[in-house]
């Protein structure tokens, strides 16, 4: 393999062509797709989706295979590269094309759950996602309330997106293996949320408290923002855990709040 891969990075290069190809053909690429590769590595993936658009735009943290890209996507097609972070990557410095984002990419596993966030703050300018990722974080995606690994990124995730596990990718398929399966997973974003938050900021800190101690009823770890006949005026039952509530619960107890919340702040703000 030309190209040393770096632990610091998390790298796995897939390798595999009838992976590369089921990938490509799940997500469908047509000339005028605004797609966004994030972490093209080697290009496996890129020189694939390539031919199909007019242009592929792509963000690369390592600038030592920005050339090595480069070289490898000469003759297939515009590239366009950003030698960036994912992470703090603005999306929105990038919304001067009239269609909204396609984003694929083979996650690096240090970074996907932030990344995650990272991008759902971002959605007013998405179209669909397509990533691969650990199976583990796959599963807590998709999973639904009362399921194990049901938890705040499976709500949060699903509050803006329809999500839809594809397909297993084996270890094999990569370079070097990671030492646990990936998954393919396609989101979504709602053109009309099914559930709508008045305050998104209040439903992600309701979550968060929420899932900080799991085991814990939500009379325990919510009793801070939200009493039990509160609780049950909402008809949630305060002894309930935190798994088992649906993103719609989440929502309904997060719009009760808000005003709540927002009168107390301004009575603090006159005083």
């Amino acid at each position: 393999m030309p190209f040393q891969t770096r632990k610091r990075f998390g790298q796995h290069f897939l390798h595999e062509s009838g992976i590369i190809e089921k990938i490509v053909h799940t997500i469908n690429p047509k000339p005028a797709d605004n797609i966004l590769e994030i972490g093209p590595g080697l290009g496996a993936l890129t020189q694939q989706l390539l031919p199909y658009l007019h242009r592929l735009t792509v963000i690369e943290l390592d600038k030592d295979l920005i050339p090595l890209l480069e070289k490898q996507c000469a003759t297939l097609g515009e590239l366009i590269v950003y030698q960036a972070d994912a992470l703090t990557f603005d999306l929105l410095s990038l919304s001067d094309h009239n269609a909204a984002w396609r984003i694929v990419g083979n996650l690096p596993y240090n970074i996907s759950t932030p990344l995650l966030f990272h991008l759902l703050a971002q959605i007013s300018v998405i179209k669909d996602m397509h990533f691969m990722l650990q199976k583990e974080v796959v599963d807590r995606i998709v999973a639904q309330a009362g399921e194990a690994h049901y938890g705040r990124l499976s709500v949060m995730v699903q509050y803006y997106c329809q999500v839809k596990k594809l397909f297993i990718v084996k270890p094999g398929a990569f370079q070097p293996p990671p030492k646990v399966d990936s998954a393919v997973i396609r989101l979504t974003p709602y053109q009309k949320l099914p559930w709508q938050a008045d305050d998104v900021t209040l439903l992600a800190k309701i979550v968060r408290t929420a899932f900080l101690q799991r085991r814990k009823m939500l009379r325990n770890n919510l009793g801070k923002l939200i009493d039990s006949k509160q609780l049950e005026y909402l008809g949630i039952d305060p002894r309930q855990r935190p798994e088992e509530l649906s993103v719609m619960d989440y929502v309904k107890i997060s719009n009760f709040l808000t005003p709540l919340t927002s009168s107390s702040s301004c009575t603090r703000s006159r005083t």
